[in-house]
């Protein structure tokens, strides 16, 4: 990565662009308040902010880059989930293979960071997108793309926008979609084939591979996942039988989301020699922070806990404003702060005068724009004025309602800044 771009983050100026942020900190460059060590409670913080536990980030940094050396898996992570790139480049050094994205803007904002390798985990058919690519390719010969196709029209709609201006050509996989019913991706063998004949012929495109995403799998479960991954790996067999792969040094075979990686491992790990080298590719971006709700259930590691267990890293920070009942109180975040699409946030911690104890007897029943509605018991110990810490679930729409988020020590004290691009 860029190691420049990296470093100019740091001298952004702090302002009322990020929330959060210490009001006095205005004009200070983020490399400067980084610097200064602040305490998350007495610093001149405002709520809400949301944080990042830093003990936790590596800790999951490191629990990936474990497993999918275990299981010698190459790893491109999903950069969607964060669109950060310090997290990327602490994903790359953590021997991340290179970065899923899912959109165009999202590979400029990679390659504005210097992001050498970028799996594009959709069919890209905007021709003004397509000619961007042809010309990073151009400049940069080090730098390589590779991105789904599924659909002839989808070839030919890519080989009319890159023939002319394309110097080297575009990889493709082809996507085999995961059944009837799931999102995208051609739906059958015969499909897979037209179109790999397609790519074969047309010379700004190159066929690579293969690739899926087994969490669209309809009412998935192990077995029904297992099956449509062994569809994927036979598919590539089948391409590569019929000699659609000769213009490739490598052959990709990639799946993966944040659910099944530990049947992605098995799968893979018994799938076929093909007639080159097979990069074995897996995909997962919600990892880095995990959570404390959707990914907490679905996590393989439930399943296969003598691997480790990642650790959920986010907390969103809200103070309460209101406690116009003994069974109801009202706190400053709502859904402009949280994500909230798969589970309402965690009542996990309450934080008073410079000590915290569990949040007993306080449930979030509900967001709205700028409140957290909060049920209380009895036993509940809370008053105007406290600030309680959240536990979110679904980190890839957790990040992108926050452009400046701190990252903190498990004392309080604020070390760094993570910059978000959505």
């Amino acid at each position: 990565m860029r190691r420049e771009a990296l470093a100019r983050l740091a001298e952004e100026r702090v302002d009322h662009r990020f929330k959060g942020l210490p009001p006095d900190a205005d004009g200070l460059t983020v490399g400067e308040l980084a610097a200064q060590r602040r305490d998350l409670f007495t610093g001149g913080f405002t709520t809400p902010v949301l944080t990042l536990s830093a003990e936790h980030l590596e800790h999951n940094l490191r629990l990936m880059q474990t497993y999918t050396a275990r299981h010698q898996l190459a790893f491109a992570p999903h950069g969607k989930t964060s669109m950060a790139p310090q997290l990327f480049q602490r994903q790359l050094e953590h021997g991340a293979w290179g970065i899923t994205l899912a959109v165009p803007h999202q590979v400029r904002v990679a390659r504005a960071f210097g992001v050498q390798r970028i799996f594009l985990a959709n069919e890209l058919v905007d021709a003004a997108a397509l000619r961007w690519v042809a010309a990073e390719l151009a400049a940069d010969p080090s730098f390589r793309l590779v991105c789904y196709v599924d659909s002839v029209r989808g070839v030919e709609l890519m080989d009319a926008a890159l023939r002319g201006g394309a110097q080297r050509p575009v990889d493709v996989v082809v996507e085999l979609g995961a059944g009837e019913g799931a999102r995208t991706g051609a739906r059958t063998q015969a499909e897979c084939a037209r179109i790999a004949e397609a790519v074969a012929g047309v010379p700004t495109l190159r066929l690579v591979g293969v690739a899926g995403y087994e969490g669209e799998v309809p009412q998935a479960d192990g077995e029904r996942v297992r099956a449509y991954l062994r569809r994927l790996v036979a598919l590539a067999a089948e391409l590569d039988k019929a000699g659609h792969f000769a213009r490739t040094d490598e052959i990709v075979v990639s799946a993966g989301g944040s659910a099944w990686f530990d049947a992605v491992a098995e799968v893979f790990a018994a799938a076929p020699a093909l007639s080159r080298p097979v990069l074995k590719l897996l995909r997962s971006g919600a990892y880095v922070t995990h959570d404390d709700g959707h990914y907490r259930e679905l996590t393989p590691f439930n399943r296969v806990p003598e691997e480790g267990a990642p650790e959920p890293a986010f907390r969103l920070w809200t103070q309460v404003v209101s406690r116009p009942t003994a069974a109801q109180a009202f706190a400053n975040a709502g859904k402009r702060d949280a994500a909230y699409d798969l589970h309402l946030p965690f009542a996990q911690v309450v934080h008073r005068d410079g000590a915290e104890h569990a949040a007993t007897g306080i449930t979030v029943t509900g967001l709205s724009d700028q409140h957290t509605w909060l049920a209380t018991t009895e036993e509940a110990d809370l008053a105007v004025g406290d600030w309680i810490g959240l536990g979110l679930s679904h980190p890839c729409t957790s990040f992108d309602k926050w452009q400046l988020i701190p990252v903190v020590r498990a004392d309080g004290t604020v070390v760094d800044y993570v910059r978000t691009f959505f």
